[in-house]
Parts: C-alpha cells; structure tokens; sequence
C-alpha cells in the first residue's frame, strides 16, 4: 500500500513538474535562473554625452538583481560601446545577436546606428525594443515589428517647436542648423511640415558632420544673413557649442534646441549659463535640479537610487534620467512576460502598455502603446532656460494632435 501511495506521489509530481515546464517559454540567453540582454551605447566618439544612459541603466539592473531579479531571474546586461559610429553598431549588434545570444537588445542609442541595423534586427526576429532614438521609421509595426522607440518623435517634436515659433515670433527670420544625417534629417523634415506654409520663414539651412572638431564658422554663417531665430537640432556636443559661440559673438536670437541636447549638465554648463538664458526646448520627463520636486515620491526614488548605485552621476545630467525612465520601462514588460520569455511575448507586452506612470516622467505624462502604436510617449511641454534651470511654461501638447 505504502509503494502504491508512493508511485502516486511521484506521478502527481512529475505531473505537476511537467505541467510547470510546459508554461515556460524561454527564447535565447533566458534561464531559469538568467536573462541575458544586449545594449549599443556611444561611451565614446562625439555623442559620448550620452554615455550616462547606459551606465544608469547597469546600475539600475544590479539593483533590480540584488533585490531577487526579475520573476527570480538576474539581468545579465551586456553593454558595447560603438562610438557613435554605424559600421561599429553593425558590428556589435552582430556580437550580441550571434555570440552572446541575447534575448533582446535594449535601447540602443542613436538614429544612424539603428537605422543601420534596423532590417538586420527585423529579419533576425530580435527584439529592438526602446530605441534610443525619435526618429520617426521605429514606429512602424506593420513593416517593422521588432523594432519600438521610446523617446518622443523627432518629426512630431519639430512640428511641436514650429508652432511655438510661429505664435511666438510670427515675422521672424529662421536659421535652421541641424545634424547631417537621419537624427538632424528627421527634426529638420518636422520643423518644415510645421511651418507648412510659412516655410518662408526660413533664410537659412546650415548642415554639419559629427566628424567637425568645431563648428564656429557655421554659427558665424548663420549670425551673418540676420536670422533672429536659431533652430538648432544637434546632439548636445554640438548644442552647446553652439549656445557658447553664439554668446561669444553676441547674437542673440531666439534660439530652440531639441529636447535631446537639453542637458544643464552636459550642454547648458559646457556652453555657459550665461550664454544659455532664454533658450527653449520641450520635455517630458522631471528636472532633477529643480526644486519644485524635491518632495515628489518618484524623485526621492530616483535620488536615492543614484545615491547608492550611481553616485558619480551628476543630477544636472539629464541623461541619468532618461536612463532611469527607460530602464523602468523595461523591467515592467519583463515582469509582465511571467515565465514566457520568449521574443514575440516581449514585443507583445512591450505593446500593451497602456497609461503606465513613471516616477520619472512629467505629471500627466505616461507611457502608452498598442499593436499599431510603437510610440510609447507621445506627450511633452515646452520650457525655458532662466537663471540655473528649466522653468516649464503652457500646457501638455498631445502629438496626437499632428
């Protein structure tokens, strides 16, 4: 009798066992015990100012693995440093794929590095998910479905800082410089769609190459055909020396610099506070220089999450928090896919996040998508460089309204 109760205990068991296997679906560099997941991020070469994302987003993994893991499982962050440079961005995303076997490759930073890889990540069926990057070509799921953004769009951006300038200074006279690929491309083509009919408005279009050690004589050409309004879509590199010599030639236009090279720590110091009074751009994420946080839960967090992991990481750098919102945004679609942490689970969680809220973000702000919808923040509002920081000023704008 007691072996008859015995083999019914072992059958029920491996039952049970069984069944519990056969609810978990893993997809490459996922254990029982380990998800392996690849990242692309320029530490060096002329973008390295965003350098700081990944770093953040190491450290927020660690803290995530030294708090149990995700559904039991530790991060293995696999981070590569391609310089800023496309054939450097084939060749590690190549590595991850191919040699580490990642589950997926998060945030990737940059537009001409992913618009490298994009059809490779697609025909590889590997997610490509919050790319580091608002151009437009990542929210396409019908054509890409691998492939989502995260940061606001470049081209909705554009228009959104197009209609500020024609409320703002209707008679003005334009000066648009911008970054000689996809990133500046992308922003240039939005401003212009914003301005529709007021393209006039425009009196000149100045390119630079992120190879340029300077580009003084660009600001000294622009200053030259009495443009009173500066558009300027850079990287923060270039952002800053463009407010810098600006201030030195003391030309002072209305000048508007994309929410990307938006930095106090990494642009608007670099450039001079002085020389940056006035400036505008657009956010959708909170300041953490500004004191009108200091009592807001999500701040706290995050403050004393840099405490204790990132403690070189200067507040005024704005790319700590973009770090820390995207990776936020990660660790929830790997806790939604349970134990099917297959690909096509994380690409299916990663588009049915609907009204999540982030300590990070801007209140009202949140991050939502669908299947047709790979744009995850769609909100921003516009603010103003006065004194030592951003004052924020009107209300959200919707790009849902472009």
């Amino acid at each position: 009798m007691s072996r008859l109760k015995a083999c019914i205990a072992l059958c029920v068991a491996l039952a049970v066992s069984s069944s519990a296997s056969a609810q978990k679906k893993y997809g490459p560099g996922v254990t029982d015990t380990e998800i392996k997941i690849g990242n692309i991020m320029p530490y060096s070469g002329p973008a390295s100012a965003y350098g700081m994302n990944g770093r953040v987003q190491a450290a927020y993994f660690r803290k995530i693995n030294e708090e149990g893991g995700i559904n039991g499982r530790k991060i293995n962050f696999i981070s590569y440093d391609d310089a800023y440079s496309p054939p450097k961005t084939v060749e590690q995303t190549r590595k991850l794929v191919e040699s580490d076997e990642v589950l997926l490759i998060f945030n990737p930073l940059g537009t001409p590095g992913n618009s490298a890889i994009h059809k490779y990540m697609n025909s590889k069926k590997v997610p490509q998910l919050f790319v580091g990057s608002g151009a437009s070509k990542w929210d396409d799921p019908q054509n890409y479905p691998w492939t989502m953004g995260w940061i606001p769009n470049f081209q909705t951006e554009g228009r959104i800082l197009a209609q500020y300038i024609m409320r703002e200074k209707p008679e003005g006279k334009v000066a648009v410089f911008y970054q000689n690929d996809d990133y500046g491309k992308d922003y240039l083509k939005g401003f212009k769609d914003g301005l529709g009919s007021r393209r006039s408005m425009i009196v000149i279009e100045e390119s630079y190459e992120v190879s340029e050690p300077t580009i003084d004589s660009h600001v000294v050409k622009m200053k030259s055909v009495g443009a009173d309004i500066l558009i300027s879509f850079t990287t923060p590199k270039f952002a800053a020396q463009t407010i810098k010599k600006a201030g030195e030639l003391n030309w002072k236009p209305l000048h508007v610099v994309p929410s990307v090279s938006s930095s106090i720590g990494s642009v608007i110091r670099p450039a001079g506070i002085d020389n940056a009074q006035g400036v505008v751009s657009a956010t959708y994420a909170k300041d953490a220089t500004d004191p009108q946080w200091d009592a807001d839960p999500g701040m706290k967090e995050f403050h004393a999450f840099l405490a204790k992991y990132v403690p070189e990481a200067s507040r005024a750098d704005s790319s700590a928090m973009v770090g820390y919102n995207t990776v936020t945004s990660m660790v929830e679609v790997l806790r939604r896919c349970g134990d099917d942490l297959s690909r096509e689970n994380v690409m299916k969680q990663a588009s049915s996040l609907v009204n999540f809220a982030q300590g990070g973000l801007l209140p009202g702000i949140t991050v939502n998508t669908s299947p047709k919808d790979f744009a995850p923040i769609k909100q921003l509002r516009l603010m103003r460089f006065e004194g030592d920081r951003w004052k924020l000023f009107g209300d959200i704008v919707s790009v849902k309204k472009f």
